[in-house]
């Protein structure tokens, strides 16, 4: 997994992605909301991500057309994370 800062307070973070035991590399586009101490004196952030994938590339290949003759899932499915971390401290 990598973490590469793309413009002040954004950036790319490629990881792998598992679907009913298919695994692919996949790449969101993300923004830092915020960091700052939290109540407890860990230094947390705010991230928020997001990034689209085809359901097909993960064997997710089922439809049902539907009475308006139009399939029920397209096969652009949109990834969008809300993230908020703390900073690890030493042990």
């Amino acid at each position: 997994m990598g973490l590469i800062p793309t413009a002040a307070g954004d950036y790319r973070i490629t990881g792998d992605l598992t679907i009913k035991g298919t695994t692919r590399q996949v790449t969101l586009d993300g923004t830092v909301n915020g960091a700052g101490t939290d109540p407890w004196g860990n230094e947390r952030i705010a991230l928020e991500a997001s990034g689209t994938i085809s359901r097909k590339d993960f064997g997710l290949n089922w439809n049902q057309m539907l009475e308006a003759g139009v399939c029920s899932s397209g096969d652009k499915i949109t990834i969008t994370l809300d993230l908020s971390t703390v900073k690890a401290t030493e042990q």
